[in-house]
């Protein structure tokens, strides 16, 4: 016993040197000898995985000698390509999605405007027919043509027979140029 604990104190000195990475390979060999022992003290058994790794590494074979053959028959070997087609409605999918959301985005913007303004039908015709009146006094300034001069009275609430003059009137002077 007294030789096995100056065994374990000269292991310890090697433990401590080879922390410090002090050892050398003889003397790391020396600790790869005692680890792969079956016989190691309790203190020390939690050391044993550490040094023990290269004697059960180095037992497996992870190469087979036919390796290289191997390789070669893969690296030699024609690969097929699988064309895929690619109908004309699968490549446009996209765009129709795209286009669906953008109807659909419209669709209950205009639904909220009418819901949200609350204007009636003869509001509306009222409104359409100012704007109207704004696209075509801005096409005729375009052409060179005076627009159609009209008192803050008669802008205010135009009625259907008025536009219709007006619009007539407008008609008139672009047939004379």
């Amino acid at each position: 016993m007294n030789q096995n604990n100056m065994d374990y104190k000269y292991i310890e000195q090697l433990l401590e040197h080879y922390w410090q990475c002090e050892t050398s390979l003889e003397e790391e060999k020396i600790l790869r000898a005692f680890f792969s022992q079956k016989d190691i003290p309790a203190e020390l058994l939690k050391y044993r995985e550490l040094f023990a790794y290269q004697a059960t590494e180095c037992k497996e074979d992870v190469l087979g000698d036919d390796f290289d053959e191997k390789i070669l028959e893969m690296i030699d070997e024609p690969k097929t390509v699988k064309a895929r087609e690619i109908k004309m409605t699968s490549r446009l999918m996209p765009l129709f999605k795209a286009a669906a959301v953008i109807a659909i985005f419209l669709t209950l913007g205009n639904a909220m405007q009418r819901s949200m303004g609350g204007s009636t039908s003869e509001e509306n015709v009222g409104t359409v027919t100012a704007q109207d009146k704004s696209k075509d006094t801005l096409f005729l300034m375009s052409e060179g043509a005076q627009p159609v001069r009209m008192d803050s009275a008669e802008m205010a609430n135009p009625t259907k027979a008025e536009v219709d003059s007006m619009l007539r009137n407008i008609n008139s002077e672009q047939v004379k140029y």
